[in-house]
């Protein structure tokens, strides 16, 4: 199966070991087999959608969920592994209902998601975020190196009251939102540079700092992503 339709444009083609950005919000990885990462939390929803296999998420202390694909809320802490090569969607947090939980998916839906629009068939089985103070958005579309200072004051906005509205609207701290987007851009460099070069450019102090923060959020060092 071919997921290239996946893709809102039509040139796009998703190969079975890729990174992608879809749009706003919206990136994609895939990998051509099986894999495991060890327990994690990230700070966005991931989709994990196998290529005909099966996808298990091991949650931290309670049983194992194994489905045709899954859907992953922020910030819960889990490990994963799939027996097929997969297709992991990760969706900002804001853009879907922030109550959702752990949700499994049948072998049609995930063959759709593939196959489809995706926000479009995602928001069709989830329901669409809540509406952003335009404040907290100009916080949470910020290129990654932009001053947080900055950002706040062309809001007229103290730090840390922009932390504040960013965390009540989104339930994720903003800090952490951030090195999300850091992590995301580093990760896309790596099939180009040594890690220590995608690390510097994106604000870690060192290859160990990167290391870390890939781990914790992604269960995975960067030399598996590379």
């Amino acid at each position: 199966m071919h997921a290239s339709t996946l893709f809102p444009a039509p040139h796009a083609r998703l190969e079975r070991n890729d990174r992608l950005l879809l749009a706003p919000g919206l990136t994609l990885f895939s990998q051509g087999g099986p894999f495991h990462v060890t327990e994690h939390r990230h700070p966005a929803f991931k989709i994990v959608l196998p290529f005909g296999g099966q996808v298990t998420v091991h949650p931290s202390g309670d049983r194992p969920i194994t489905a045709p694909g899954v859907i992953v809320p922020p910030q819960y802490a889990h490990a994963c592994s799939t027996d097929s090569g997969f297709a992991a969607l990760f969706v900002d947090p804001w853009l879907l209902p922030s109550a959702l939980a752990p949700t499994t998916l049948d072998a049609g839906t995930v063959r759709r998601l593939l196959d489809a629009s995706c926000m479009v068939e995602v928001t069709g089985l989830t329901g669409q975020g809540p509406e952003l103070d335009p404040r907290v958005v100009r916080a949470l579309r910020a290129c990654p190196g932009e001053s947080l200072a900055a950002i706040a004051a062309e809001v007229d906005l103290s730090a840390s009251r922009l932390r504040t509205l960013v965390r009540a609207a989104v339930g994720i701290p903003l800090v952490r939102l951030r090195q999300w987007a850091r992590l995301k851009t580093a990760v896309f460099a790596l099939p180009h540079a040594s890690v220590a070069a995608p690390a510097a450019a994106n604000g870690f102090a060192d290859q160990a700092h990167l290391a870390r923060t890939s781990r914790t959020m992604l269960g995975r060092t960067p030399a598996s992503l590379r």
